[in-house]
């Protein structure tokens, strides 16, 4: 049986949907009976900009995550997994997708935007790490821009909520002509994660 108490940093670039992750755990706890707080900063992230929100379960405390205290990180993208993983607890579990948003820095050829690998391998010696296409994944549910929600049904393995109540607050959070593909990805992404 799981504890109903889970500190979970979320965090990725402008767009990603980062608040909207955030948003369905806190319907779907409160559905649980589970008290929930949460935090985001997302100063210049309307695109592209970095972006972190804590999301405390079971916490009577404040909203915020202390450094080394995430139960799970979940990254949208990858290079925001490596900038946040100090908040990685030992034996917490780090939920990346793989595919990078390249900031114009990169692009315009400025700097190199590091390996996978390169941004993984901090992180595998904290935490179990689980990496995957997001956005591929996505795309294979009918669109691209259900790559959190792929996240959100990878983390759904790891979180003290029943998943007939994440559905019902990811139902309640998105428009009636998306729900049909949320729910596709949803299920894949929690496909690709083995209990």
């Amino acid at each position: 049986m799981r504890t109903s108490k889970c500190d979970i940093v979320i965090v990725g670039v402008g767009g990603q949907g980062v608040i909207l992750i955030s948003e369905i755990i806190g319907r779907a706890a409160l559905r649980a009976g589970i008290p929930v707080r949460a935090a985001e900063t997302h100063g210049m992230a309307q695109r592209g900009g970095s972006v972190i929100n804590h999301t405390r379960l079971g916490c009577v405390y404040g909203p915020m995550v202390p450094e080394g205290g995430a139960d799970i990180l979940l990254a949208l993208e990858p290079a925001e997994a490596l900038r946040y993983g100090r908040y990685l607890s030992r034996g917490g579990v780090a939920l990346v997708n793989t595919k990078p948003v390249l900031p114009t820095t990169v692009t315009t050829g400025q700097f190199r935007y590091p390996d996978i690998e390169e941004i993984l391998a901090p992180l595998r010696g904290v935490a179990r790490v689980i990496a995957m296409n997001a956005t591929e994944i996505a795309e294979r549910a009918g669109n691209p821009q259900t790559t959190n929600i792929v996240m959100l049904g990878a983390m759904s393995r790891f979180m003290p909520i029943e998943e007939a109540l994440i559905l019902d607050a990811l139902r309640d959070s998105v428009p009636g002509k998306y729900i049909d593909v949320n729910m596709r990805a949803f299920e894949l992404g929690k496909a690709e994660v083995s209990g």
